[in-house]
């Protein structure tokens, strides 16, 4: 089985080539991968390394975290598969910290309407605040 590196923080224009032949140089079976923008073609600053042997994580992480490139400091850690941090197929995407529990929403006044809306009635989420307002204004004329 194989296994992937996140290889983050990397900079804006590098040798992709110079890059996948320091990772090379660790060992046989190392590829890079950068990932690049789908509209411009540029690197997004990360990218993943893939290593048939599982053995050579450790010393891919120890020789390359925090290794100086191109004027930053690169990333290395071992990547999360996308099935453990869920996805759009049915995976919990509202996570809090940590991927601990589910975050609770604030919790608002909101108002729903069963029948078409008029056209003349404000849109729903923002009608109980325009109440509130017309109430105010209701108010400071009748003090005046």
């Amino acid at each position: 089985m194989s296994t992937r590196l996140y290889v983050g923080n990397l900079p804006q224009n590098f040798d992709q080539k110079e890059l996948e032949g320091m990772f090379a140089a660790v060992g046989a079976g190392v590829r890079f991968k950068a990932v690049l923008d789908r509209d411009t073609g540029v690197c997004r600053g990360f990218g993943f390394v893939n290593l048939d042997d599982p053995k050579l994580t450790d010393a891919v992480i120890e020789q390359f975290n925090n290794r100086e490139y191109g004027g930053n400091q690169l990333r290395v850690e071992v990547s999360e598969r996308r099935e453990s941090r869920g996805n759009d197929r049915g995976g919990d995407r509202r996570r809090g910290p940590g991927g601990g529990p589910a975050v609770a929403r604030k919790s608002v006044d909101k108002v729903v309407h069963s029948e078409p809306a008029d056209k003349e009635a404000p849109e729903p989420r923002w009608a109980g605040e325009l109440s509130k307002l017309k109430d105010l204004l209701a108010n400071q004329k009748a003090s005046v």
